[in-house]
């Protein structure tokens, strides 16, 4: 192959692999089903954007916001909680409309950056076994390279396929250095201060469609955001540490 093929390659990809602002981002490739509502703080969103549906993830934060990416943003947003299988009606599930879509105020749409949400519910969620809050990290908290942690959620299951998944997958996923997701090829934007390199590419295991917005959990804490990334891990994560003092102040400044 050229060396002029090989750049051309080297600049394409960045665009062939970025999710476009709002398209049904990140399914759960290598995972398994969850143990049903082992994770009360799930959030499913039904986004209506230019007459489309599509999904996202998100989680509870307070009974009455839930954290996602701000590329899941649109023209009316339902959330369903305390769903396992969201094709179904479950007797644990609370369906509440988002009254007010806050994204963060330095998002970009090009680049992907600072893609994080807050979505205020127009009634408190009940918080129960079924539904309940995860806990955030402390500002700017650092997770080591090394760390194994865990996404869920509703979207594809395959890169070949565009169905979502009805009921909840999970996979175990292995936080990266910053290096492996290098800036001269599909992670072009990555930046490492807002944005974290999830996913062994030897484990194949990853996020995909529809999984955009869900936690990356650590422990028992969300330390990302599904956000980004090319069709093979690593996928890019929105860094939630960063973001702390913007999450408590817009939550201060909205309660009730």
């Amino acid at each position: 192959m050229s060396l002029t093929m090989q750049l051309l390659i080297l600049v394409l990809l960045p665009l062939a692999f970025l999710l476009p602002p709002g398209s049904q981002a990140g399914e759960i490739i290598g995972g398994l089903e969850a143990k049903p509502h082992s994770r009360p703080y799930m959030a499913c969103l039904s986004i209506q954007r230019r007459g489309k549906t599509y999904i996202c993830g998100g989680f509870l934060v307070a009974e009455n916001f839930v954290l996602t990416a701000a590329h899941c943003n649109g023209d009316e947003i339902i959330v369903k909680l305390g769903a396992h299988n969201i094709r179904e009606w479950e007797q644990s599930q609370q369906t509440i409309s988002v009254c007010h879509q806050i994204p963060h105020p330095q998002y970009n749409k090009e680049t992907t950056n600072n893609d994080i949400m807050l979505l205020q519910l127009a009634e408190r969620a009940k918080l129960n076994r079924w539904v309940d809050t995860i806990a955030l990290p402390r500002a700017n908290e650092r997770v080591e390279a090394g760390a194994m942690c865990n996404v869920a959620g509703w979207g594809g299951t395959s890169t070949h396929c565009e169905s979502n998944s009805a009921r909840l997958q999970e996979v175990d996923v292995l936080v990266m250095q910053d290096a492996a997701c290098p800036s001269n090829g599909p992670y072009h934007y990555y930046n490492a201060s807002t944005m974290m390199c999830v996913g062994d590419p030897k484990m194949g295991k990853d996020s995909w469609k529809g999984d955009s917005g869900g936690p990356l959990v650590c422990g028992e804490t969300a330390q990302g955001i599904i956000s980004w990334g090319p069709p093979t891990p690593p996928g890019v994560y929105t860094k939630v540490a960063t973001f702390i003092p913007w999450i408590e102040a817009t939550m201060r400044r909205l309660k009730p």
